[in-house]
């Protein structure tokens, strides 16, 4: 695998803090960044339902896998040089619940200031991840 694309919702601050937070990292696989829902989304990946790329996170590989929600958050970190390791770690059977927990905590931390920026509850991202 060479590459990821990351369909990230531009309106989502939540989801911006994490596709900075993922292109400051050493990636292993390059990340390439698309708006989730956009022109460029629908032309490139005419098959995906654009829509449901709203409510929840969607990676897709150079082969054309799809990951959706927790699983695209594991190949996002399984692409970082650092976050490898874990992420093979969390991919194993018995670790489903721990991936499913650590994501909503996540989803709970964007209400935080994270890097100065606050992702208030109900903002207008569709994302499971933020609703």
């Amino acid at each position: 695998m060479k590459y990821l694309t990351v369909l990230a919702d531009e309106n989502c601050g939540f989801c911006r803090r994490a596709s900075k937070w993922l292109r400051n990292q050493r990636q292993v696989v390059w990340l390439d960044f698309v708006a989730a829902g956009s022109e460029a989304a629908r032309s490139r990946f005419p098959e995906l339902d654009h829509d449901d790329t709203l409510r929840k996170i969607t990676v897709i590989s150079d082969r054309g896998d799809v990951y959706r929600g927790d699983d695209a958050w594991l190949v996002c970190l399984w692409a970082l040089a650092a976050w490898r390791p874990m992420a093979v770690s969390l991919s194993r059977p018995g670790k489903a619940r721990f991936v499913r927990a650590a994501t909503a905590l996540a989803d709970r931390l964007r209400a935080n200031s994270l890097g100065g920026e606050n992702v208030p509850r109900g903002s207008t991202c569709n994302h499971a991840e933020c609703a």
